[in-house]
């Protein structure tokens, strides 16, 4: 009879102590150093995260030079409003404005998060931007000057749609050539997703904008 107390009570704490083990297995193994390790899905989490935030100066190049390039190309939308004579040419000035608006608040998000200056104004009429002289506006691809911006603000009818459509040609090609830079150069996803959207975009008016100079 105590023998077969003695038998019972060593399976009653056996049993406890299979339960403690499997209990601590689950909540998580420990290195050498006795720390915990971190579950596997947890883990690659915080790596996805670290290399989505990750951004170069390649980035931040993208970011301010194409701030004001699209604030130029907003400008020049908004002059066709009232002096297109084209409704074409004042649907696609339209479109471009409703696109590159968004993209200057998404980019300007970038910089003060990366906590870098976010220029303001735009180039060709504007040239009070921290960071960048007129000559620095000047020289991005496409970029009109002063000068020519003041010329398309004084056109209008039929001579305005040729002048618009002629300079957004070229003003588009450089936001282009500055995208393919971004593409080959930037490690910022985002940029890097944005800078493939406004080629796709940004080709296919071009496209639309040599036709309506053909059919002109």
């Amino acid at each position: 009879m105590t023998l077969s107390r003695s038998l019972s009570r060593r399976a009653a704490l056996a049993a406890v102590a299979a339960a403690a083990a499997f209990v601590l297995a689950a909540c998580g193994g420990t290195d050498h150093a006795g720390g915990t390790h971190p579950a596997p899905a947890a883990t690659a989490s915080a790596s996805a995260s670290a290399s989505a935030g990750q951004h170069n100066q390649a980035d931040v190049t993208f970011a301010q030079q194409m701030i004001p390039h699209h604030r130029q190309a907003v400008a020049m939308a908004e002059m066709a409003a009232t002096r297109a004579s084209s409704g074409e040419v004042k649907s696609l000035a339209d479109k471009i404005k409703q696109a590159q608006d968004p993209e200057i608040n998404t980019m300007s998000d970038w910089l003060t998060a990366w906590g870098k200056d976010v220029p303001q104004g735009m180039g060709g009429m504007d040239h009070e931007m921290p960071g960048m002289d007129h000559g620095d506006a000047s020289s991005m691809p496409g970029m009109m000057g002063s000068d020519q911006m003041g010329d398309l603000d004084g056109a209008s009818g039929k001579v305005f749609d040729t002048m618009f459509l002629t300079m957004m040609i070229e003003h588009h090609q450089g936001a282009i050539d500055m995208a393919e830079t971004e593409k080959d150069q930037g490690a910022y996803a985002p940029a890097k997703a944005l800078a493939g959207d406004i080629v796709t975009a940004q080709t296919a008016e071009i496209t639309e904008m040599h036709k309506m100079l053909d059919a002109g």
